[in-house]
């Protein structure tokens, strides 16, 4: 096996351990499950110091880096379309490297932050692995039917964790999700299918014809078969297909009007599964769309490039204003997660090297800033069992050290210089500004979508002031400060976020080749000029 199947599936390794442990000794689950993350962890860390940042990947196999792929099931003789090859098939590049280090630190700081539950916690842990091989396969499949499988995989587990240990509403808010993300799944499925049966390649060895769910096949013109569903270029049926995936993917984001499961699952979830929702669930929608809709209907994408950038914008302003509105500590961050996510978007419909560059950073960047509010709001729900705002008041004096990781949190989310947030959506407003396809309407959407960067510093501040200014309510004067444990979880984020808003080089070189070899697949799958996209 090699180094990504380990990364993969380690977890589903750990989740037979805990299985395999008596359930009466949850510390020992706890901390197998912590090794098992740990593992994990180190391995995504070989694997970027391994990375080779000039290999572009996005659509060529030999671009990407730590490939593995075995045949996992053919069929032969079946009915007219000949030979069906479904293949384990793995890979990275620029756009999932980062994803892959992101997926094992969140689930790493998740699982410790877990040390709290007391119900089922043989269930719990063993749940939590097998989501985190769910997301991890999500990152680095490369056959479009293992992909599927992977993203199938995350459905069950977070259904089960946020409807067996979330709050009062908990069933509710984990048959929304499970319907909201099923609904997707089907549209998705549908046309995988259509793809699958629109491209094909000939057998060397046999000389037959072979339909594969290879995606560097499908992302291939060349490999489509003649008169197929999928065939040519602005047609129908691939705006309806790239529509399919998008409004799949869309679901996953959350992009407006699709995001109401949202606020309702984190709300409800545990703060460990919020954690996770937020710092990597959420990322499996955007990188979807740029690693499948962008390089397989490069037509399709250009034709929606606009309205992709009113839907960010949407997202941006909306989620800001909903979130200022929030009295619940968990719904502002639930809704701030929505206009962040608006961020990403903006950037994708950019469509340039800045703008998607700086996507992908805020992917990443949402997902360690994201992690630490929920990690915070976890914290003081912990001791308070409560998380209304207008509840609290001076805890600053009474909490110093997590009001200073507070504070970070805080000012990252709403865009501070010397902050990672602040980088990648600088990046993101930047590209997005300076995009010459369709160049008036994208200027007028970016401007518009700044109002974002002035309403989330008024909620971020206005909540910063509620929560630890003033005077402390006397029902508090028993409230301790963070804990050892708690350090672990939060500190690494907090000097990630320090790190990369001061030196964003290392991050930005790794993305650089296979995000300009992604703006090139669109410019000449679409038939736009690279001046019109703004390369």
């Amino acid at each position: 096996m090699g180094i990504l199947t380990w990364v993969t599936l380690l977890p589903v390794l750990g989740m037979i351990v805990v299985l395999l442990l008596p359930k009466d000794n949850k510390q020992l689950i706890r901390w197998t499950s912590v090794g098992f993350t740990a593992l994990q962890l180190l391995i995504s860390i070989f694997i970027l110091m391994g990375f080779n940042k000039g290999m572009a990947g996005i659509n060529t196999a030999e671009g990407f880096q730590f490939v593995e792929k075995a045949n996992w099931m053919t069929i032969k003789g079946v009915s007219w379309f000949g030979t069906i090859d479904i293949d384990y098939f793995i890979g990275i590049d620029g756009l999932s490297v980062m994803m892959v280090f992101l997926t094992a630190l969140i689930s790493l700081v998740a699982v410790i932050s877990s040390f709290t539950i007391e119900k089922s916690v043989k269930g719990y842990f063993a749940l939590l692995l097998l989501l985190d091989t769910g997301m991890m396969g999500t990152f680095v499949a490369l056959d479009f039917f293992l992909f599927y499988v992977f993203w199938e995989v995350m459905l069950l587990p977070m259904y089960f964790l946020i409807g067996i240990w979330g709050g009062p509403r908990r069933e509710y808010a984990a048959i929304k999700f499970f319907i909201y993300t099923l609904a997707g799944s089907v549209l998705m499925l549908l046309v995988i299918i259509a793809l699958y049966f629109s491209v094909s390649y000939i057998d060397p060895s046999t000389g037959e014809k072979v339909h594969t769910f290879n995606m560097l096949l499908m992302m291939n013109p060349a490999n489509y078969d003649v008169g197929s569903i999928m065939y040519g270029a602005n047609t129908w049926m691939r705006y309806l297909g790239f529509l399919g995936l998008f409004i799949g993917f869309a679901i996953k984001v959350p992009i407006f009007p699709f995001h109401t499961w949202l606020p309702d699952a984190h709300v409800e979830a545990p703060t460990a599964i919020s954690v996770i929702l937020a710092g990597v669930l959420l990322k499996l929608g955007t990188y979807g769309i740029l690693r499948i809709c962008y390089p397989m209907f490069p037509d399709a994408t250009a034709w929606f490039a606009v309205p992709l950038g009113i839907l960010a914008a949407i997202n941006i302003v909306y989620g800001a204003l909903v979130a200022m509105a929030q009295d619940d500590f968990k719904k502002l961050i639930a809704y701030s997660s929505i206009s962040h996510m608006g961020v990403v978007l903006l950037g994708m419909a950019a469509m340039n090297s800045q703008g998607i560059t700086g996507a992908v950073m805020q992917m990443f960047n949402h997902g360690t800033i994201t992690a630490m509010l929920f990690l915070i709001v976890g914290i003081i729900y912990d001791r308070a069992h409560t998380r209304g705002l207008n509840d609290f008041g001076g805890l600053m004096n009474k909490m110093p050290k997590y009001s200073g990781i507070m504070t970070i949190a805080f000012f990252a989310a709403l865009g501070l210089p010397g902050l990672s947030g602040f980088i990648s959506e600088a990046f993101s407003f930047l590209g997005a500004f300076q995009s010459t396809f369709e160049r008036d309407t994208m200027m007028k959407i970016t401007i518009f979508s700044t109002l974002g960067i002035v309403l989330t510093a008024g909620y971020m501040l206005w909540t910063l002031q509620r929560v630890f200014l003033g005077s402390l309510p006397e029902k508090w004067n028993g409230l301790t400060d963070i804990d050892t444990r708690e350090l672990v979880m939060l500190v690494p984020l907090a000097i990630i976020v320090i790190f990369l808003g001061i030196y964003p080089s290392p991050m930005i070189d790794m993305m650089t080749t296979s995000i300009n070899a992604l703006v090139e697949v669109v410019r000449t799958g679409s038939g736009v000029s690279a001046a019109m996209l703004g390369k």
